[in-house]
């Protein structure tokens, strides 16, 4: 059997090599070549993306040698299942050819989806399922209402996840070549001969065809390619873990496609965070990220290549006995992703992480946004300007800023409260100045951001302008903004009018008291 599958392997490869070649020429001569009109695009030059046709016949023929063969020899014929050889190659075939369609003449979304749905419901109807998920539901198998959803997300999700990361010469495919061999190893190990002469026949095309499109690339993997191996990928996946539907078994196929998995749950998240359609194409992706830390274009590929390899070094790993092996690659696993992600920069998980950061601070925000609320209530009240600084001095002694200056306009005969002095041609205005202390250094001094907010009363009087500030600081302002631009100002503004009007009222002296005349004359 060892002769057997290297035999396979070397077939499918030299088939590859000769095939690729001969489809990059055809493409090249007929026009069916990928021009880079868009901006996320990373070639310079047209190149042809039929590169999966070469792959789906040398993989292809290398299964009829391999069937002919075992009908010859007894022994084989009956561990070759043709049976479940067929349920995989026939809707592969028709994800293949969506894949050419989509390389030739472009396809939608929602046309891919259909058609892989269907596919994936030709792989439920030929037994290779989803039978449970030890984790949720134990040993019990699923009812088909809820198997058979599963089974197609399964394969749509690793289908499109090679799809999603074919965007650098030679990246789908190396990738792809990893977790192929993760499953021909695990194959081999539980004696599933057919998987593990269709794993050893895709991974000699995938080989045969790196050739062309490693770094500079001359021929492009294309949908036809990057669909139809992730479809098999998925499809070789259930059928692996019919024998062994442990945790175990369905967390092996899920490590060793982290690659793709990670980038598509990364697209997603990106994606809904920032308000984009999900199916939209963009720049920040994995290697656009590294590319942008300045790595060159087959450094990003070779690093990507050990990220895949790691991956599935650690979904071997489980195939050693002992409970604790799938905690222990989960742990690695997590911790390896979130130092990786962090690394990339992606905006969006760094606004994640501030609306983390600010629920943990909740408290302190719910006890400024009190303060504010609490002043602006007593505001409306407050008739006194002593009352109306100590106030506002009070509310902002406990929040986020660090100084606040009131401008007040004063109207004719309207008397300053601070110095006593007529405001009729004399004095316009007034101010009040409030700082924390910032040690020695005044904040005049310091670097700072200022907010300004005109002050309207309720009969449309403008009353000045209250400008707050604060010192620059990596901590986030942890009050609501919005309670301090729109019912504050205003009550600011209605406290002001009643105390300014109030300290100008004159009380007449009674005619009849004469004696009060001389102390007046005097």
């Amino acid at each position: 059997m060892t002769v057997a599958f290297f035999g396979i392997f070397f077939l499918s490869l030299l088939l590859a090599f000769v095939f690729t070649r001969c489809v990059r020429d055809f493409a090249s001569r007929n026009g069916w070549v990928a021009t880079p009109s868009q901006e996320r695009h990373l070639h310079s030059t047209a190149l042809p993306r039929l590169g999966g046709v070469a792959i789906f016949i040398s993989f292809s023929l290398s299964l009829l040698v391999a069937a002919t063969i075992a009908s010859l020899i007894p022994t084989l014929h009956s561990a070759l299942s043709l049976k479940t050889l067929f349920t995989i190659l026939a809707p592969a075939t028709l994800v293949f050819l969506l894949g050419i369609y989509d390389d030739l003449y472009g396809a939608g979304p929602y046309l891919k989806f259909a058609v892989q749905s269907v596919a994936a419901t030709v792989l439920y109807a030929g037994g290779l399922r989803i039978l449970n998920i030890p984790v949720l539901f134990g040993n019990h198998q699923l009812p088909v209402f809820i198997a058979l959803p599963l089974t197609i997300l399964w394969v749509l999700a690793i289908t499109n996840a090679f799809n999603l990361i074919d965007g650098l010469d030679g990246l789908a495919a190396g990738s792809a070549l990893f977790s192929t061999f993760v499953a021909f190893v695990v194959a081999l190990l539980n004696g599933q001969s057919l998987i593990t002469v269709m794993t050893i026949a895709l991974a000699g095309a995938i080989l045969g065809f790196l050739r062309y499109n490693f770094n500079p690339a001359t021929i492009f993997l294309g949908d036809s390619g990057s669909l139809f191996i992730g479809f098999l990928l998925s499809a070789l996946a259930l059928a692996g873990a019919q024998k062994a539907p442990t945790i175990v078994a369905v967390a092996i196929p899920v490590v060793s496609f982290g690659l793709p998995i990670l980038e598509t749950a990364l697209s997603i998240l990106r994606r809904l965070i920032s308000g984009r359609p999900v199916f939209t194409a963009d720049r920040e992706h994995i290697h656009h990220k590294l590319l942008q830390h300045g790595l060159t274009h087959r450094q990003v590929v070779i690093v990507l290549y050990g990220v895949s390899a790691v991956f599935a070094l650690l979904s071997l790993f489980l195939l050693w006995p002992g409970g604790s092996s799938l905690g222990l690659v989960l742990a690695v696993l997590g911790v390896g992703i979130w130092i990786g992600v962090q690394h990339l920069g992606y905006l969006e998980l760094g606004e994640l992480g501030r609306v983390a950061q600010r629920t943990l601070e909740q408290r302190q925000i719910v006890i400024n946004n009190l303060a504010i609320r609490r002043a602006t209530e007593e505001l409306k009240v407050t008739r006194d300007y002593d009352q109306i600084r100590r106030v506002i001095e009070a509310a902002f002694n406990s929040n986020d800023f660090d100084a606040f200056d009131i401008r007040i306009d004063l109207f004719p005969g309207e008397f300053n409260p601070a110095s006593e002095m007529d405001a009729v041609g004399r004095r316009r205005e007034m101010s009040l100045h409030w700082s924390k202390k910032a040690g020695s250094q005044s904040i005049d001094s310091m670097a700072a951001w200022t907010l300004s907010l005109d002050l309207v009363s309720s009969s449309n009087r403008r009353r000045g302008v209250l400008a707050v500030h604060r010192l620059y600081s990596h901590r986030d302002l942890q009050l609501d903004i919005n309670l301090l631009t729109t019912a504050f100002p205003r009550a600011l503004a209605d406290a002001l009018d009643r105390a300014l009007q109030h300290a100008v009222q004159i009380i007449p002296l009674p005619a009849e008291e004469p004696a009060f005349i001389p102390a007046q004359a005097g």
